[in-house]
């Protein structure tokens, strides 16, 4: 018996990604909408409580609205807007974020998709924090550059058709300079920092790939601890993962340039530590697609989880 699965929202970008990423499978069934009565409140509510998984891909307040239409206990959800990926009683679906987070996505009944800037900085620091190598008190400042898909179908049509209303026409731009930055109380639950980091993100012109970065002095730390260090930590976390690797030293000492753009189209992330022990300072970088393990794929893949499926069903591994 295949499971029936419902995306509320499935004509956003996100929710078009997890749908095409469903449709070809034998495995579960797509509950979908007409046109004519997808923002309907009833159909949407009906629909919500008739599939076994729903998928929200929707602003957080209709996020909010659409779980207080679920009255079916039987009914699991996955989140993938803002709503409610700090709140209680939700599971952080990040199923690499430890070694007992697959089973505790396994057996949730609400799972909220993580952001994408925070994928990155959660799966390059918490393993550090959590394996005391930078402490949990130590001033973090990440940087990140994504496609513009991102911000959604409104940023896609300002980047893509310059006559609309409020085009924009620059290569690359900063954003969140009010440091008020939605993602940050996320990032900061997850990767286990004490502080909130200082969040500095970027949108280049371009569609979709995204690099997170995150520069240490490592001469600050209360310990000495040099990139290879880091490189050893990271590679031991996540030895055994399918969609994320940590390159090797040899391969980040022949790099010269990394572009966000490497991914795309798959559910992988790779990290990487670049470091200069005679001057003790390291850059973590992760390389993710913005709209696979920084959205659509990792809401499949949590779903595949849910469901008591190969987590890779659906995706590229």
């Amino acid at each position: 018996m295949t499971a029936t699965i419902f995306i509320d929202g499935e004509a956003g970008t996100t929710g078009l990604q997890i749908r095409d990423r469903l449709l070809s499978r034998s495995d579960v069934t797509l509950l979908q909408l007409d046109d004519a009565v997808r923002k309907d409140t009833l159909a949407r509510k009906d629909a919500l409580n008739s599939c076994d998984v729903a998928v929200l891909c929707l602003p957080d307040d209709a996020a909010r609205e659409a779980v207080a239409l679920i009255e079916n206990n039987d009914v699991k959800v996955i989140d993938a807007s803002t709503a409610h990926r700090t709140a209680d009683g939700w599971i952080y679906g990040f199923p690499e974020l430890n070694a007992g987070q697959s089973a505790r996505i396994a057996d949730a009944g609400w799972v909220s998709n993580p952001g994408c800037y925070p994928t990155g900085a959660v799966a390059l620091l918490h393993p550090l924090i959590a394996s005391g190598l930078v402490p949990a008190g130590f001033p973090i400042s990440i940087n990140a550059v994504s496609g513009y898909s991102g911000g959604g179908r409104q940023n896609i049509a300002a980047y893509e058709d310059l006559n609309t209303p409020n085009p924009i026409d620059t290569p690359i731009r900063s954003y969140g300079l009010a440091l008020q930055h939605k993602h940050v109380p996320e990032m900061t639950k997850y990767t286990g920092l004490e502080h909130d980091p200082l969040f500095l993100p970027q949108e280049g012109r371009y569609s979709q790939g995204m690099l997170v970065q995150v520069p240490l002095n490592l001469w600050m730390l209360d310990r000495k601890v040099s990139p290879a260090d880091l490189q050893e930590c990271l590679s031991s976390w996540y030895s055994d993962r399918t969609f994320v690797s940590v390159a090797s030293s040899e391969d980040v000492a022949q790099m010269a340039h990394l572009g966000p753009e490497g991914l795309n189209g798959t559910n992988r992330m790779a990290l990487h530590v670049f470091g200069n022990k005679d001057r003790q300072q390291a850059v973590l970088v992760a390389l993710l697609d913005n709209l696979g393990k920084g959205a659509s794929g990792q809401a499949v893949q949590c779903l595949n989880i849910m469901l008591g499926l190969d987590e890779t069903s659906g995706l590229e591994a």
